[in-house]
């Protein structure tokens, strides 16, 4: 794809200023889109592009940070809903407390900022939202009730912005990756008992025997909100080397 299809067209992707919303930010600005960043920590995000602080779980925070993104470019076209949060455990592992907060960053988070954007990208000629969801959302995965619930959530919700905003010209899509070598899931390998074992695990459980490559996760976003895509809306694209779909025997020995 090139720059012309995003020229003039503003978008903005939360959690942006690292890991997969970083990787978002550099495709987006490779093909001619203006990008602004919403993150909690703006400090590390690309200098070439407006930052602006907000916590998706404060809906006053986000509605200021996108009026501000909307009152500098006097446009919003695209929305990338990024920021999310990670749980770990079974059903016994999370208090009420956790299960709301992670609910309110990776759910509720979704529709304050998309509802902050709505009266702009009712004005935009190529309006598309995208959702990070995940593939926890589609499979069963050990140890993860909270996130798969709240990343099932996210599924739902954006086949039914899809259907709610079609009529109004805003499309609204999501990807679902599958384990992405990011700085937080650095964290977790360096947290447990056997690192290297443990990414051993994580990259068997992918088909394709790796972990998911953040800019990968980007060139998928990139697809679903370009204008060249404007009769896919509702739909989920896994990036996750097969993981959802496919069962490979074992390899012979």
């Amino acid at each position: 794809m090139t720059a012309p299809q995003f020229d003039g067209l503003v978008a903005v992707v939360t959690g942006g200023a690292s890991g997969i919303g970083a990787a978002i930010v550099a495709r987006l600005r490779e093909h001619g889109a203006i990008v602004a960043v919403l993150d909690r920590d703006i400090a590390h995000a690309d200098t070439a592009v407006s930052a602006f602080h907000a916590d998706v779980s404060d809906r006053r925070s986000v509605d200021a940070a996108m009026a501000s993104v909307g009152e500098r470019f006097g446009r919003i076209d695209i929305l990338v809903n990024n920021a999310g949060i990670g749980a770990q455990g079974d059903i016994t592992a999370n208090d009420d407390d956790e299960w709301a907060r992670v609910q309110s960053v990776n759910v509720t988070g979704i529709a304050r900022t998309s509802a902050a954007a709505m009266p702009w990208l009712r004005r935009s000629p190529s309006a598309a939202i995208c959702n990070i969801g995940s593939v926890a959302a589609i499979v069963g995965m050990q140890q993860r009730a909270l996130y798969s619930a709240t990343k099932g959530a996210v599924v739902a919700l954006t086949r039914a912005m899809a259907a709610d905003h079609l009529r109004e010209g805003i499309r609204v899509n999501a990807v679902n990756p599958g384990t992405v070598d990011t700085e937080w899931v650095a964290r977790l390998l360096g947290s447990a008992e056997n690192p290297a074992a443990e990414r051993a695990a994580l990259e068997a459980r992918q088909p394709h025997g790796r972990l998911i490559e953040a800019l990968e996760v980007a060139d998928a976003v990139l697809y679903l909100v370009s204008p060249l895509s404007r009769s896919t809306t509702g739909t989920c694209v896994e990036v996750d080397g097969g993981m959802a779909a496919l069962r490979l025997r074992p390899a012979a020995g």
